[in-house]
């Protein structure tokens, strides 16, 4: 299916590439916006445009703002494994221990705020996937790290923490949801649709109430549900007891919205270690395009193994997989 660019497009995008500055440059990309036909084919250069338009915004804001501490760019972590998750909340909220737990990653870990001055990434083994996450420096409604913006702008999903220790964390909490709408970053429920707005980034998100094991956990977290509402999936965890974190390592994997497509070539059995984890909702030429970027115009058909089909049935390049599916391509 082909995109079919009206004339218009292309005259905004010879702007674009002729432009001599950010603010020109974004000027002719939001037009470019405004005239692409919003449909699956132009999926791929909608999510290229909305990541120009988000980084050149962010660029000119921040040469405005002046020098930050951190330069834009220090922190750049390609993403790994099924997604990326990026740990979100207030000080002391146990995002660090969480970490340690889920992942062989060792940030620092003290009993005062502010220790994780730097974003530390992990990898998290959940089945036969891994998915990478990342803790990031606290968020208040004073004290946000430039580089922030940037790292949330590669994820795929966030966990905003509560911390069920302290009587004030609801408000603290609500104060990193609004501290990011700053930034343009939404912290969305899983599912929600894409914003229009090409410069906000809305990330779907998890909320994980953590140290269930105080004593009076059980009272704030009423407390927490009456000021937060129903928004976000909750998740009580204790991190230093364990509590919950088996149910966490799925919820963690499912928000990323992604299914396993195992691959095999003729004659040989099936690679079942190794799992493609494309959207739910992929084709066979999607996945194909996965497997080598060549192959997704190049595929004609396949042969699968696994849900809505019978064993080997021979399907077309538009087949929708499911998830455990196992795909023999052929061109």
């Amino acid at each position: 299916m082909a995109v079919n660019l009206p004339p218009h497009y292309h005259d905004a995008d010879a702007r674009y590439k002729k432009a001599q500055t950010p603010e020109d440059k974004l000027v002719a990309l939001k037009e470019m916006w405004v005239l692409l036909p919003k449909h699956k084919a132009s999926e791929k250069v909608q999510a290229e445009l909305k990541t120009k338009i988000s980084e050149l915004t962010d660029q000119i804001e921040q040469a405005k703002s002046g020098p930050k501490k951190a330069a834009p760019g220090t922190f750049k972590f390609p993403r790994q494994g099924a997604g990326q998750v990026v740990f979100l909340g207030p000080p002391n909220a146990g995002k660090s221990l969480l970490l340690t737990k889920l992942t062989k990653a060792a940030p620092a870990v003290a009993p005062y705020p502010f220790t994780t001055r730097e974003p530390v990434p992990g990898m998290m083994d959940h089945e036969d996937v891994r998915v990478q996450l990342i803790d990031m420096p606290p968020v208040t409604a004073d004290h946000y790290e430039s580089f922030t913006t940037d790292v949330t702008r590669a994820a795929d999903a966030a966990v905003l923490f509560l911390d069920l220790s302290d009587d004030d964390g609801p408000s603290a909490t609500q104060a990193v949801v609004e501290r990011l709408k700053v930034a343009r970053r939404e912290l969305a429920p899983p599912g929600s649709a894409p914003t229009d707005d090409p410069t906000t980034y809305r990330l779907p998100t998890l909320l994980v109430a953590n140290k269930c094991d105080d004593e009076a956990a059980d009272v704030r977290l009423e407390i927490a549900r009456e000021a937060l509402g129903t928004t976000y999936p909750l998740h009580v965890v204790s991190a230093e007891r364990g509590d919950g974190l088996g149910e966490l390592r799925a919820a963690l994997y499912a928000v990323l919205g992604v299914m396993r497509v195992y691959t095999k070539q003729p004659g040989k059995p099936a690679d079942m270690t190794n799992p493609f984890t494309p959207p739910i909702g992929s084709t066979v030429a999607d996945v194909a395009g996965r497997v080598h970027r060549d192959l997704e115009d190049a595929v004609k058909s396949a042969r699968v193994w696994g849900t809505a089909v019978h064993d080997g049935q021979t399907v077309g390049r538009d087949h929708v997989l499911h998830d455990r599916d196992v795909v023999e391509l052929h061109t």
